[in-house]
């Protein structure tokens, strides 16, 4: 929360005007004269008559304003009355529009206070309160009812109509807030149907699973329209597809950062010449610094995409100070949208902190969550690939439908993990920070931070995966004595939406900067997820190394053996060219011979 959202809070209901009251400072200042009069009740009796004199003197110079009339040119005559009139009647005009303009102002402010909408920019258009209030034609309000939206959510009401102005937007709402129909809708409605234009709409994602759920729901609501709206999946066929030879028979595209940037690396590189409207889902998370930052990645992106009425709008569910200065110098005529608190988790998740003592008593708890009984489906986060695998190999025996997913799985593996988990297959599904931003899986009632989370941002998109679109859901937050660096923040977040925090994590030591990094920029040590005894582990680690050793010997004397395989073959090679080289030098010596004799003879 910055000192702007603090000034809102403070000042929400307030007017500021100033008006200049000249007979006031009369009145005071015979007042001050007058208390200092020993007497209390003369001083009272006194102010008053000074008070009457003053309203008196004002009455009479009016009347004699009021009958006063100016002399032009000989006979010729004004009133002074008349003038005033028609000048009160103007002013009276003026006030009655400026009344009702400021009625309506207030009554858009109202709503949006109501809405918790807070936007910042210059003639920001009013926010709509239903989707008939859009100049839509009929099949894409039959589209948006098909899909579920009956009514839109506070971040749609602002952001749909902006948008469609043409106005670049920066806007902030909770997870499962329905930000995604927020920038779809007006896209789809500007660019009416399909052209042989190539691209006109580039929408940047973090992740390959997030690129597809927003392909998904483009073609629901642009169903009938005839855009073509493509995912790259092969990049060795994008190039074909997508290159400059191509047909150009494409309209939208939704892809990851990287799979963009290294079409624009090729020879001859993808087109974005035409690009009109560049979105940026999850923006926070693609202006994150250190490992994980795609920021060069988006520069090339901005650089690629050159047309002079390209238009940036950026989403995500948490604010960070570097996405708002980056917008406010890169933006012209920017409109921050913001719906909440900044950096807050959703009312409908019931948010809780589970103390486990050590690493053990982590798998501990979950298997107690599990005897209780859990209503799937489940998410599970881990901080890293290798802890989703261990747990995996944990829970698979528990007599409970698992999987994991996580980078080092292949694209296929992930898309029929992600299926199967929608499907309801898959009850509990063990994940990293890849699942952790805008997937949407309805129906995630409980989401189990296994391993805790990095950061409040981290948090707070991890317990959004649960109580979706209006729907309850609960978050389970495991943590040890080696996670209290980043409970207080976390605790705050959880205070802020309403849950009961106990009032020692909110006077813990404040975490430093340095403590921060190091948190972002790599993950805490922390034990194997088993429970393997210590000796077993051993054993299996010996008798590991003792088979790499045997593959070892195995793959040295395999090499030796083509070596001698090689070296024989050379070898007879060589006896094979020299027995021919013997064999020509004999036939020239008999030939020699002959010559020798056939000159003897004759």
């Amino acid at each position: 929360m910055d000192t702007y959202d603090i000034f809102k809070k403070l000042s929400r209901g307030a007017k500021f005007k100033r008006k200049e009251k000249r007979n006031i400072l009369l009145i005071n200042s015979d007042a001050d004269k007058l208390n200092k009069l020993p007497n209390t009740n003369i001083a009272e009796n006194k102010l008053q008559e000074v008070k009457m004199e003053q309203v008196n003197e004002n009455f009479e110079e009016h009347d004699q304003l009021a009958g006063y009339e100016i002399t032009l040119l000989g006979n010729m005559k004004a009133d002074e009355t008349g003038k005033k009139s028609k000048k009160r009647k103007l002013a009276n005009g003026k006030n009655d529009e400026q009344k009702r303009v400021l009625l309506e102002q207030e009554k858009v402010n109202h709503f949006r206070n109501l809405h918790n909408i807070n936007v910042v920019g210059k003639n920001i258009p009013n926010p709509i309160i239903s989707f008939d209030d859009i100049p839509i034609k009929q099949d894409l309000k039959d589209n948006i009812k098909t899909c579920g939206y009956y009514t839109p959510t506070p971040i749609q009401m602002q952001t749909i109509p902006t948008m469609m102005e043409n106005r670049q937007v920066l806007a902030c709402a909770p997870t499962g807030s329905g930000k995604t129909a927020a920038f779809l809708l007006p896209i789809i409605y500007q660019l009416q149907g399909p052209q042989k234009k190539g691209f006109r709409t580039v929408i940047v994602c973090p992740t390959r699973e997030l690129a597809k759920q927003t392909q998904r729901e483009c073609e629901r609501l642009a169903e009938g329209r005839g855009l073509r709206i493509h995912v790259i999946n092969k990049i060795s066929k994008a190039v074909e597809q997508f290159g400059p030879n191509s047909s150009k028979k494409f309209d939208i595209l939704v892809t990851t950062p990287n799979r963009l940037c290294y079409l624009l690396k090729q020879e001859p590189p993808i087109s974005l010449e035409n690009v009109e409207w560049l979105i940026i889902d999850e923006a926070d998370k693609l202006f994150e610094s250190g490992i994980h930052s795609f920021r060069k990645q988006l520069e090339q992106i901005l650089v690629a995409c050159n047309n002079g009425r390209r238009k940036i709008a950026m989403f995500s569910a948490t604010h960070t100070p570097v996405i708002a200065k980056w917008c406010v110098h890169n933006m012209k005529g920017l409109v921050r949208i913001t719906v909440g608190q900044r950096n807050a988790a959703t009312d409908t998740v019931e948010q809780e902190l589970l103390f486990v003592g050590s690493e053990s008593g982590k798998l501990l708890a979950f298997r107690d969550l599990i005897r209780k009984g859990l209503t799937p489906p489940v998410l599970v986060f881990v901080q890293s690939k290798d802890r989703a695998q261990q747990l995996f190999s944990e829970l698979i025996y528990d007599g409970i439908n698992v999987d994991a997913i996580h980078a080092d799985r292949t694209q296929t593996q992930r898309d029929n993990t992600v299926r199967c988990f929608r499907e309801g297959k898959i009850w509990v599904l063990i994940c990293t920070e890849l699942m952790a931003r805008g997937i949407d899986f309805k129906g995630v009632n409980l989401v189990i931070n296994y391993d805790f989370p990095p950061s409040a941002i981290s948090y707070v998109h991890r317990i959004g995966r649960a109580g979706r679109a209006g729907r309850k859901g609960k978050a389970i937050t495991f943590f040890t004595i080696d996670d209290t660096v980043n409970l207080r923040s976390i605790a705050h977040i959880m205070k802020q939406s309403g849950c009961e925090v106990p009032a020692y994590m909110l006077t813990m030591k404040k975490q430093s900067k340095k403590e921060k990094k190091k948190m972002l920029s790599s993950a805490p040590l922390r034990e194997d997820i088993t429970t393997i005894p210590e000796y077993e582990l051993q054993r299996r680690a010996k008798r590991r190394r003792r088979m790499q050793n045997d593959l070892q010997l195995k793959q040295r004397k395999i090499i030796e053996r083509d070596e001698q395989i090689l070296r024989r073959k050379k070898k007879i090679r060589d006896m094979m060219k020299f027995s021919k080289k013997t064999k020509k030098v004999s036939k020239r010596k008999d030939e020699f011979k002959k010559d020798n004799k056939s000159c003897k003879v004759k």
